[in-house]
């Protein structure tokens, strides 16, 4: 493995951690539902998994087929 040959200045690792920065979470409404949710993510309402207003998983029917909805 390759090694610096010198250390480098503490102000070369200062410029490039300037780059990083905490950004706040983008929320939406789902349009269909009215609920807040975290962007591109699947999110719960009234027992069913819903992305993009479209269901993805309804827990209720899951259960009377015996599906397991966790998996």
């Amino acid at each position: 493995m390759p090694n610096p040959k010198r250390r480098h200045s503490q102000q070369r690792g200062a410029k490039r951690r300037t780059h990083y920065k905490a950004t706040a979470e983008t929320w939406s409404v789902d349009q269909t539902t009215g609920e807040t949710h975290l962007r591109h993510r699947a999110h719960w309402s009234e027992g069913k998994l819903v992305y993009r207003g479209k269901t993805v998983i309804d827990k209720g029917a899951a259960l009377e087929t015996g599906v397991d909805p966790a998996v």
